[in-house]
């Protein structure tokens, strides 16, 4: 049975309200789920957030997951490939993009200005069969 997200026309998102932390992140990394949800445990589902990053806040390890990501980034800086103290890797600028499949290592990731990225994550349809 396949899962659907729920219907939302235009509505105007208040970025000062709905935001939660997350279990295993840094203090000052936050979500906003805008819609859907992702079942992680089932494997199925998709969501969309947004994911902000406080200035100077940074993951000390890679990620994976066993999901699709897709992230854009809107506004401020990040800073993918760090070391565990926040040092090193590669800035990005708003309005540049990441698309990765189930199982890709990625990050660490800081920012030193701060900064709003829009995700989205969902599992392939063929394996939700």
């Amino acid at each position: 049975m396949a899962i659907q997200k729920e219907h939302k026309e235009f509505y105007e998102v208040d970025l000062d309200r709905g935001w939660e932390k997350l279990p295993g992140y840094p203090d000052g990394i936050r979500q906003q789920v805008l819609a859907g949800f992702l079942d992680e445990k089932n494997k199925r589902g998709f969501r969309t957030r947004h994911l902000r990053f406080a200035p100077g806040v940074h993951t000390t390890e890679p990620f994976v997951h066993d999901y699709w990501e897709e992230v854009y980034l809107v506004s401020g800086d990040l800073i993918v490939g760090n070391d565990r103290n926040g040092k090193g890797g590669t800035r990005f600028g708003p309005n540049t993009y990441a698309c990765r499949p189930p199982g890709t290592l990625h990050g660490p990731f800081k920012s030193e200005t701060g900064c709003l990225l829009l995700e989205m994550h969902y599992y392939d349809e063929a394996v939700q069969r």
